[in-house]
Order: C-alpha cells, then sequence, then structure tokens
C-alpha cells in the first residue's frame, strides 16, 4: 500500500472513531467554512408581479384571510427551495387581503416590514394604532407588537412581506402568540406616531421601548419628495443614483435593528457603475422600467417586479427612464458585527 494510501486509511478509521462522540476534524472542513469571499447558494432571481399575481388572486379564492392567519405567497430564492428564505438571512412574501377581511391580531418575536405593492385604503394596526396604507409606503411591525389588517376599501390589496425570519430562527429565539380578538382596540388616533416621534422633537419624558423606530409607517409621498429634492440639489451617485435609508428619528439608526431599508430614485438612459456588497438585498421596483445586470444575469423589470441581488455579486440598474427602487437587506446586522462591505467599479 502506497504511504499516501495508508495515512488516507488511518485518518478515515480515526474519522469514524471520533464520529461516534460526535466530533469531526475541522482540517477536513476548514475551507469551506473560513472562505476567502462570500460563498452562498443564494441565486439572482426575479419575480415578475404580472406573471404571478392571477396566482395571488386564486389564493384568495380558495383560502379566506382569516383561515390562512396571513394568506402568503412566499418569495423563495431558487438556491433555497424548501427554506423559506429570499436570502440565508431574510424572508419575503407577497400578502393578499381582499375587500372586508380581517387578518386576525397577533403578535412575534420576528421583526416584519411591509411595502405596499398595489391598492389603496387597507389599513394596518400596530399596538392600538392604524395607519391606512398606500402604493409604495413602508410600514414596520416591531417585535412582540400585536399587529392586525383590515381592507375596508373595494379593491385587493397586496403588500411585500420582509421579516427576519431566518435570523430569529438561526437563534431559536422565535416566540409567536394569537390575540384573544381579531381586532385590537385602537386607542390611539391615526397619525399620532409620525406627529408625536417624527417633527424633530419628542415628548420630553419620552424613553424608547425598543431598538425599532417609534414611528411605524413612512409615507411614499414624503419619500418621493425627498427623492426629488434630491435629484434637484446634488448629483446622482454613480452606483446610485439618489439613494436614501430609513431611520429611527429618535436615534438616528437604522429604522428596524435587523433590516435596512432604502428607495433610490435611478436617472434615465444610463446604466449606474457597477456595485457590490456583502449584504443580499430585495429590490421592489415602485416606479418606471428598465434591467438590471446581476453577476452574468440580466434582468428585465417594471413596477412592482420584485428581484434579488446576492451577497457580493456584482450589480448594475440601467432604467429606460427615470426609475425608482425600494429595497431591503440585513445591513444593519453586518454593519454591528464588523462584517459589512461594499465595493465600487469604474466611474
Amino acid at each position: 500500500m502506497k504511504a499516501a494510501e495508508a495515512v488516507s486509511s488511518e485518518r478515515r478509521a480515526y474519522y469514524d472513531r471520533i464520529d461516534a462522540y460526535n466530533m469531526a476534524p475541522l482540517w477536513e472542513v476548514l475551507h469551506a467554512l473560513v472562505t476567502p469571499e462570500p460563498v452562498s447558494p443564494v441565486r439572482p432571481a426575479i419575480w415578475h408581479y404580472d406573471e404571478i399575481r392571477p396566482y395571488l388572486m386564486e389564493s384568495g379564492r380558495i383560502i379566506s384571510a382569516r383561515e390562512a392567519v396571513r394568506r402568503v405567497l412566499i418569495l423563495e430564492n431558487p438556491g433555497l427551495r424548501g427554506t423559506s428564505q429570499v436570502t440565508r438571512s431574510l424572508y419575503a412574501g407577497l400578502q393578499l387581503i381582499l375587500p372586508g377581511e380581517i387578518a386576525p391580531s397577533h403578535r412575534h418575536t420576528q421583526s416584519a416590514l411591509r411595502f405596499v405593492v398595489e391598492g389603496e385604503g387597507a389599513y394596518t394596526a400596530v399596538d392600538g394604532e392604524r395607519t391606512t396604507m398606500h402604493e409604495g409606503d413602508f410600514i414596520i411591525t416591531p417585535p412582540w407588537t400585536w399587529h392586525d389588517h383590515g381592507n375596508e376599501s373595494d379593491g385587493p390589496m397586496v403588500w411585500l412581506d420582509g421579516l427576519d425570519i431566518p435570523i430569529v430562527q438561526m437563534l431559536d429565539a422565535s416566540f409567536a402568540e394569537n390575540g384573544n380578538a381579531e381586532q385590537q382596540m385602537i386607542t390611539r388616533p391615526e397619525g399620532d406616531s409620525p406627529t408625536r416621534y417624527g417633527h424633530g422633537v419628542l415628548p420630553v419624558d419620552w424613553k424608547p421601548g425598543s431598538k425599532t423606530s417609534p414611528v411605524f409607517s413612512y409615507p411614499y409621498a414624503r419619500t418621493r419628495e425627498t427623492l426629488e429634492h434630491l435629484r434637484k440639489t446634488d448629483a446622482p451617485d454613480p452606483c446610485h443614483g439618489w439613494k436614501v435609508r430609513y431611520i429611527n428619528p429618535a436615534t438616528g439608526d437604522w429604522a428596524m435593528p435587523t433590516m435596512g431599508t432604502f428607495m433610490q430614485l435611478l436617472p434615465g438612459g444610463a446604466a449606474t457603475a457597477p456595485y457590490r456588497s456583502s449584504d443580499a438585498t430585495v429590490f421592489v421596483a415602485v416606479e418606471g422600467e428598465g434591467d438590471s445586470r446581476i453577476g452574468d444575469i440580466v434582468f428585465a423589470w417594471k413596477k412592482r417586479d420584485v428581484f434579488v441581488v446576492p451577497s457580493w455579486t456584482t450589480v448594475t440598474h440601467q432604467p429606460k427612464s427615470e426609475a425608482v427602487l425600494f429595497s431591503f437587506s440585513d445591513r444593519p446586522v453586518q454593519e454591528k458585527l464588523g462584517l459589512f462591505r461594499e465595493e465600487r467599479f469604474g466611474k
């Protein structure tokens, strides 16, 4: 027997013996655990809203919002099928609520964002305060807060749910509880939280109860106004156009502790400079249409389409005319752990 084969045979026998004690040799897997650059099963992917909307509406015929608790079609990354994950750290799904329906009250330790994709006039209620939903609005459900949804409009409402379910699952920190009633008691008038916390002042004795923004509804009209102001006064960033991040107005930190949220206005005609970052990112087209090259794949998108850019994968956007994109990622977690990296190319 050759010397190398003898060593290999001896090692295999050794590995078999230590396996009985629930141990394994690091040197056999170190190269896969500590990689020179991110290695992920997440793939570039897109969900064209026009293609998937009929299935979403069909779900409204086969199950009620009450029976489903949350009638959602999960957007599973093609590299993560069976995991309910859009990226390794994030969950995404499209939720439908029809006229007259109520999605009953519950709470959980997972943080959730709602980004309104279609419809006007439904509401979400969070810890005793309702907000009316409009297309493009970004709405927060902080962890362990009672929340329910209702649709008092005459048309369907669809929003994108983004949650940190995989992060909470990894930490084995999931708790959930159903409410005693379908709808929680409303204790504050609509608009209370932005008036109380979002105008550059705070009640003098106010103390933060969580790391999440005390303002839970960020209307698109205000965000769009800010982007338009930046367009008129500032040159566009080569990689991002005019881009803003949603913040907690009480601290200046991210609006949510586990998910960073952004809105960007892209100038039409020219492609952005190539960019990559360590946070896999979910995008939603809010206005306009265009193409995005993600790695070696080009995706054509238009309003309401959802697409994913994996970690450390180069992306360029080329809208046909001015376009607006909403996006979210796990950047706040990466920044707090000192893990976030980004790289710009060209221009």
